[in-house]
């Protein structure tokens, strides 16, 4: 899609090459085609066939369905009283952020692709047009850490955390509109391009009982609250002693159900009034606004777009839950993003990472890698026994931390008697092998006493694995460095 401006622009170099034929005073008499770009899209009351609605309908959808997703979590989490922690395992917080105080449950099934190397944070800010939201930073040491801040379309604007050198101090996030003064002491704000911004602390953790005390003290001193508490002095909170609000019902197998085809174009108009188009989506929102508006006045219209969403829903939307269909190959079978928080207009990989994995950080903070298939493109199955193996000096180089995290089919993790769901740097007895490899195994069977401790256990059905690299080195954001090929040992 051209943007208006540049579209303008070619129109202008056309009208330029007409004057230097035609001369001056002919030039004058070239009519200047306004209206599209006035007015873009069909004028009210253009007849629309079915095809023509379902065509705009099923692209609509695609655009649309992380912001729905991201809207209605927004709404859920809007009527938290307090931060405090949904079934008691969940961070939920409104223009704050809750924050655990250990690894996130691995018996949780509100999120999909959660991690145990990390504590995490999590809250919705709105309404920042009118008052901001000040948050602290914390003396982390040589703690890795990282606070991401996604708006409403899940870009992530914040860069603050390890690998950027943010100092600690206070700081400050805005709506796109806000026009109110800074206040002494706080080191900088951050303008968010929508006014509803999601919010995730996270943390490393090494997975030793002297890490969980020793994190304690930083852990206490994030927090997030409106500008009229804000005094200077950085507020410490007890988040060991979270309310607990009741589990919404289940919604099936699976990630809570953010999205509803069935209602998903009656909830679209509230979320393009409160996400403004990107430069050079201003037709592409007129387009979808002049369907959505004959479907208000034209119930055969309504009912078509309705369906179009049930059909999308399954054939276009469900296929990106396989890690096949996110990014692009990385390397022996895996793949990953790499426009990850900054997607832009890039409404594919939007899209498939917001039904797989919502949430995702800026490549520079973290390198997602992912598969669902061994070396041979066959689908992992935990009745096999699978080994992973990094060649010495390969394991995937970070400045911040790595880790395998494997999920069932559900992308939830494995219940298993060790209660272990990845590995990597986090884990201080991984046995290298005697040629300074690293291999760790994969299967819902023990490798054998001696390879326990780099053992992943597994369901025994289908599963995934998913690497991360926290800061990861310039070889693996330019793919120059590759994941291991994963090997069917039995």
């Amino acid at each position: 899609m051209i943007p208006s401006s540049k579209l303008r622009g070619l129109l202008a170099c056309t009208i330029g090459v007409a004057v230097a034929v035609v001369g001056s005073a002919q030039a004058q008499q070239i009519p200047i085609p306004t209206t599209a770009a006035e007015v873009p899209g069909p004028p009210p009351g253009t007849a629309m066939t079915k095809a023509y609605v379902q065509s705009v309908g099923r692209m609509a959808y695609l655009w649309g369905w992380p912001l729905v997703n991201n809207a209605n979590r927004h709404a859920a989490f809007s009527k938290a009283p307090e931060p405090g922690l949904l079934g008691g395992v969940l961070p939920i917080a409104h223009n704050s952020i809750s924050m655990l105080t250990n690894y996130l449950s691995a018996e949780q099934r509100f999120v999909a692709c959660t991690n145990q190397d990390v504590v995490y944070g999590f809250g919705f800010l709105d309404n920042l047009d009118e008052q901001p939201i000040v948050f602290q930073v914390p003396d982390f040491g040589s703690r890795f850490w990282v606070y991401a801040l996604w708006d409403a379309r899940t870009d992530e604007f914040s860069q603050i955390g390890k690998q950027y050198g943010t100092k600690s101090g206070f700081y400050m996030v805005v709506g796109p509109n806000w026009k109110g003064e800074t206040p002494n002491g706080v080191t900088a704000v951050l303008r968010s391009s929508t006014s509803v911004v999601a919010a995730a602390p996270r943390v490393f953790m090494d997975d030793t009982p002297e890490d969980q005390v020793a994190i304690q003290a930083v852990l206490s001193q994030i927090d997030f609250y409106p500008l009229s508490q804000f005094d200077g002095k950085m507020k410490t909170k007890d988040w060991s002693k979270l309310p607990h609000f009741p589990a919404p019902k289940p919604s099936g197998e699976g990630e809570t159900k953010w999205v509803n085809p069935e209602t998903f174009f009656d909830e679209l108009p509230a979320v393009m009034k409160s996400v403004p188009p990107l430069p050079g989506e201003e037709a592409f929102y007129r387009l979808i606004a002049s369907v959505l508006d004959a479907a208000a006045k034209d119930p055969a219209v309504k009912k078509t777009l309705t369906e179009t969403a049930v059909a999308a829903e399954r054939e276009l939307i469900s296929p990106f839950f396989q890690w096949r269909y996110n990014g692009r190959p990385a390397g022996n079978g895996w793949d990953s993003p790499v426009n990850n928080a900054k997607w832009g207009t890039d409404y594919l990989n939007r899209a498939s990472t917001a039904k797989s994995n919502m949430y995702e950080n800026l490549p520079t903070e973290t390198k997602y890698i992912y598969t669902d298939d061994d070396k041979e493109g066959a689908q992992l199955a935990g009745w096999n026994l699978y080994s992973i193996t990094f060649p010495k000096g390969q394991v995937p180089p970070v400045n911040g931390f790595w880790s395998v995290t494997l999920y069932n089919e559900l992308h939830f993790f494995n219940p298993n008697s060790l209660k272990r769901y990845s590995l990597g740097t986090k884990n201080k007895n991984l046995k290298y092998n005697a040629d300074g490899s690293l291999t760790l195994y994969a299967g819902a069977h023990s490798p054998g006493p001696d390879k326990e401790n780099n053992w992943l256990p597994a369901p025994n059905g289908m599963f995934s694995l998913y690497i991360r690299a926290y800061w990861a080195d310039q070889t693996i954001l330019d793919g120059t460095w590759h994941p291991p090929a994963i090997e069917k040992v039995k």
